[in-house]
């Protein structure tokens, strides 16, 4: 097996046994991601130059018996993580020569535990998408089917992962854009409960949803990840100060006992034969592991659409008001004035996809529709969040599907909004609830397209959710399947 096949902590061990060394380890990706890139799209910026000389002082450590649990290990970040001295684009014209000063927080908890950036990963422009056609960097592909989209707008982490080029990788999540992909490239995503990580040095797109989380090879990475970026900030003011548990102490916990719940809404007429062929097959291993099946009702799920499409184009609307010519991004000035430089840069610098959304967002916050639609939707948002809360007076872990069907062809829905959209409808309400949940692999389609199923947990709940993740990843074969690029 290559060194790219294997998983972070598999990695991690070979590493502090001094099996192989760090600068092997980050040659052999540098060299998967030469391979491949040209089919895939993946990466924005490969960190060549930087990853090596991080790679020669992890050794260093290493050698002395120190270093920390990541120690050495090629990881890649979603082009919206603000990185010291490396391009942040957000896969936007408006950013491509932005170079930020510093590094978020979660990218210094990274190298404070030794992971070596390897590069920054494409994405939906400013996290707007669900399929990762919306970069001004052209689209990524799914390394399972390169006809295929690989899910959005943290496609980039997902194919990543997938495709070996890096052993795990962070992206951002406002209404499933880690679950989604993660569903769509075979691999393992988690959206932590809003607040679990810090957003510092994050780019925004809609602040009350957006969150940061692991995209990894298997559940066990996963909870490496987290435990590594998780925690109190208080640089992020809406971090919250709770205790951070032991992740990886609580994966062999199992099943047995554990009460799941079915929410009756989300297996719906609408859904892919072969999504439900899996699901069924999930809740079955699921049963035979000693789990409790539950069937819940989360009442107000049909208005979760229409409810985030109102809030996080509204706040986008207001995040990207920033992006002006003057303050952040490229400017295009021809010399009529203040106004015509501000719509000049503008137009030039976003994408289509974009300038729906902040146009949507103005909209509804305008004078006479704030209260028909913004204020409107936050209520809808709060009942929203009382039917999880309800249904986890019932049950432990909710289990549901991650998108309606496998993933779909480039192009396909490209110019329909309303169905890309709708690619979402299962993965935006726990954004809404601002709780925690998470995509593994549950299936593969005829086409040989993977299939995930989601796990949702109550608000810093991501305990439960790893402990229930990992008792059906290891009775399953799902998660040792490798896209056959």
């Amino acid at each position: 097996m290559n060194l790219t096949d294997l998983t972070l902590h598999e990695l991690a061990d070979r590493l502090k046994k001094r099996e192989v060394t760090s600068v092997e380890l980050t040659q052999a990706f540098l060299a998967r991601i030469e391979a491949t890139d040209a089919r895939l799209n993946v990466f924005i910026t490969v960190c060549e130059k930087e990853a090596l000389a991080a790679a020669a002082e992890a050794d260093t450590l290493l050698d002395a018996g120190k270093g920390g649990p990541l120690a050495g290990v090629p990881i890649a970040l979603k082009d919206i993580f603000i990185t010291e001295g490396i391009r942040t684009t957000c896969a936007s014209k408006i950013l491509d020569a932005f170079v930020p000063p510093y590094d978020g927080t979660t990218v210094r908890k990274l190298r404070e535990a030794g992971a070596v950036i390897v590069g920054k990963l494409n994405m939906d422009e400013f996290a707007m998408g669900s399929s990762n056609e919306n970069s001004a960097y052209g689209p990524v592909r799914n390394p399972w089917n390169v006809d295929h989209v690989p899910g959005g707008s943290s496609g980039g982490s997902a194919a990543c992962v997938a495709a070996g080029q890096a052993a795990a990788t962070l992206g951002t999540d406002t209404g499933g854009s880690i679950r989604q992909p993660a569903s769509h490239c075979g691999v393992v995503g988690l959206k932590p409960t809003y607040g679990r990580v810090s957003r510092y040095g994050v780019i925004a797109y809609a602040s009350s949803l957006d969150q940061v989380g692991p995209v990894t090879r298997d559940v066990e990475d996963c909870a490496l990840m987290l435990q590594t970026v998780a925690g109190y900030d208080p640089a992020d003011s809406t971090s919250v100060d709770t205790p951070v548990p032991d992740y990886c102490a609580a994966l062999d916990k199992g099943l047995k006992g554990v009460r799941i719940g079915l929410p009756k809404e989300y297996y719906i007429d609408g859904l892919d034969p072969e999504v439900k062929q899996s699901l069924d097959a999930a809740i079955a291993t699921c049963r035979e592991l000693g789990a409790e099946m539950v069937e819940v009702s989360l009442p107000h799920t049909d208005y979760a659409v229409a409810c985030y499409y109102v809030i996080a184009t509204a706040e986008a609307s207001s995040n990207l008001a920033r992006y002006d010519g003057v303050r952040y991004g490229e400017r295009v000035d021809n010399g009529e004035g203040l106004i015509e430089m501000y719509r000049q840069s503008r137009a030039a610098g976003f994408g289509t996809e974009v300038k729906r959304r902040i146009m949507l967002g103005t909209y509804a916050l305008s004078s006479g529709y704030y209260d028909a639609y913004y204020l409107k939707a936050q209520k809808v948002r709060t009942l929203i969040r009382q039917d999880f809360l309800t249904a986890f007076e019932k049950v432990d872990v909710l289990l549901t599907p991650v998108a309606p069907t496998p993933s779909f062809r480039l192009g396909e829905k490209t110019d329909d909004p309303l169905k890309m959209y709708l690619s979402d409808i299962f993965t935006i309400p726990v954004n809404l609830a601002g709780t925690c949940a998470m995509s593994l692999p549950c299936g593969i389609s005829e086409e040989g397209l993977p299939i995930g199923m989601q796990l949702i947990g109550r608000p810093f709940g991501e305990e439960i959710l790893l402990q229930a993740a990992h008792a059906f990843e290891q009775a399953t074969p799902w998660h040792q399947r490798r896209a056959p690029l």
